[in-house]
């Protein structure tokens, strides 16, 4: 049976745990310049601390879930935030390059931690549409993390220095850390899971096995799959391509954001009523319409700033309608080992993120066209697997 709803602080306190890992790279990219001229070095050992980042979140996403299973949300949570602490402090005092990268690993695996419990806590509460219900509420809240993040980290950065970033890490672990003694309370299952790495192995096994685990979490990959092309090209498409200026694109990129936040906000509104399949359906076909509105434009040749800004936020508002309700069907068939669960889908998640940043990456050729190759790309796989693997099963 599922428990009364969320309250708004625990709910804000969810959101901003799952905005952990999207925190530790949108705060600090704009801080890379002036750490590599302060410390002396060549851009790509300043980005080599981004690497390290993503290795470690990459780690904890395995690592997290299990732990939780087995020792509980509330103390696991609570290492991973003093972890996060520990390793802010020690970016924030050191003196080369090389010491920020491993602590930015230790930090990127402790702030993994935020993502996998809060995803946990949810499904510990509720299941179906009330997980969906609380994971829009949740998405709302993280959506404003890439809008505000960069705009505070290059304030910081250009004011204080690049150390200020690793201080404000380290004010918000601790911020995080009593806020989790004050708000959560523990809601893992008596019964506890084995630590085993055999135990581990079948029961991340049995979920990959399991089609109504699947099915969802291939939806969610999807869209996933057409936030990390925006995100990961559209300053490139929109500043070098198109020569729109620094301000008008942060004014983009908020733009196509507030999509989401909107898509965020229709499925609260509206998953306890419709249901969780009516809105994947629609969820699905609004990224198929943008992604396909995208690469159509682009490959048309229209270089203006809005042929991409209207599609991409039709697909974002797209995807906001697949992440917490497939996010929440995907969930709800393992109450007793939901860590694992979330684990599992926050390392495959990452890991193709990783793949779709470094190809686009290497294929941006001064246009839309491969970012929105993409979308499209991934609305239609969105579209298609809806109609095969969950029309009428969600």
């Amino acid at each position: 049976m599922n428990k009364p709803e969320a309250s708004p602080r625990l709910t804000v306190l969810l959101g901003v745990l799952i905005a952990l890992p999207a925190l530790g790279t949108d705060l600090f990219v704009p801080a890379l310049p002036v750490l590599a001229q302060a410390l002396g070095v060549e851009v790509g050992a300043a980005q080599f601390t981004l690497t390290t980042y993503f290795i470690g979140l990459a780690a904890g996403m395995l690592l997290w879930g299990p732990l939780s299973d087995r020792y509980g949300r509330k103390p696991v949570l609570c290492a991973g935030l003093v972890t996060m602490l520990a390793a802010s402090l020690s970016a924030a005092c050191v003196d080369s390059a090389g010491a920020v990268a491993g602590a930015r690993f230790v930090q990127g695996l402790a702030m993994s931690s935020g993502a996998v419990i809060a995803r946990t806590v949810v499904r510990d509460l509720h299941a179906h549409e009330q997980a969906a219900r609380l994971l829009s509420a949740m998405m709302m809240v993280f959506s404003i993390v890439p809008i505000a993040a960069p705009l505070a980290g290059a304030a910081l950065a250009g004011e204080v220095g690049w150390r200020a970033i690793f201080w404000a890490f380290a004010a918000m672990a601790a911020l995080l850390a009593a806020a989790t003694l004050a708000v959560l309370h523990e809601t893992a299952p008596v019964k506890r899971s084995s630590m085993h790495p055999a135990a581990i192995a079948r029961s991340f096994g049995r979920m990959l096995a399991e089609r109504r685990f699947v099915a969802p979490l291939l939806l969610v990959l999807c869209a996933h799959m057409g936030i990390l092309a925006w995100v990961s090209s559209s300053a490139f498409v929109l500043v070098r391509g198109f020569e729109v200026s620094t301000g008008g694109y942060g004014l983009a990129f908020a733009a196509v954001m507030l999509g989401q936040i909107a898509g965020a906000w229709t499925s609260r509104r509206l998953v306890l009523r419709l249901g969780i399949a009516w809105l994947l359906r629609l969820g699905a076909a609004l990224m198929l319409a943008g992604g396909a509105a995208a690469a159509a434009l682009a490959w048309s040749g229209v270089a203006h700033w809005a042929a991409v800004v209207a599609p991409f936020l039709l697909f974002l508002f797209g995807t906001a309608l697949i992440v917490p309700n497939a996010t929440a069907a995907a969930l709800s068939p393992f109450p007793g080992s939901a860590g694992a669960a979330a684990s599992l889908m926050g390392a495959i998640g990452f890991t193709l993120g990783a793949l779709i940043s470094s190809a686009l990456g290497a294929l941006f050729d001064g246009t839309a066209r491969p970012m929105a190759s993409v979308a499209a790309f991934a609305g239609a796989a969105a579209f298609l697997l809806h109609r095969i693997l969950l029309h009428g099963r969600a």
